[in-house]
């Protein structure tokens, strides 16, 4: 590989690493929600992983093992779908280059 060809190699790796920061920053302001049990348990999640909040339907609120099931199916849910969001945002930025986990930070 020439001189040339490196540079441009580490210009292009520089661009995507910004990129990638960027939506990494973005991906916090991005919401995802998952119900369980037709919606008497809702999370919301943000892009980074991070539950924003969970609601419980005060009419299951009796039944602790319903509540605590439901919650941890909800939660589940949501996290499952914002590292979905993540993977799409970062693939974006990437322009659909598989990158080597934690190369740019995660």
């Amino acid at each position: 590989m020439s001189i040339p060809d490196m540079k441009g190699l580490l210009e292009t790796a520089r661009r995507i690493q910004d990129e990638v920061a960027k939506v990494r920053e973005t991906l916090g302001e991005k919401t995802v929600t998952a119900e369980t049990g037709g919606g008497l348990v809702s999370c919301v999640a943000n892009g980074r992983g991070e539950v924003v909040s969970l609601s419980i339907d005060p009419s299951i609120v009796g039944d602790r093992r319903m509540v605590e099931d439901l919650t941890v199916g909800a939660v589940n849910l949501a996290l499952e779908r914002a590292r979905e969001l993540a993977q799409a945002e970062l693939g974006r930025a990437t322009g659909g280059l598989p990158l080597p986990p934690g190369l740019f930070g995660g």
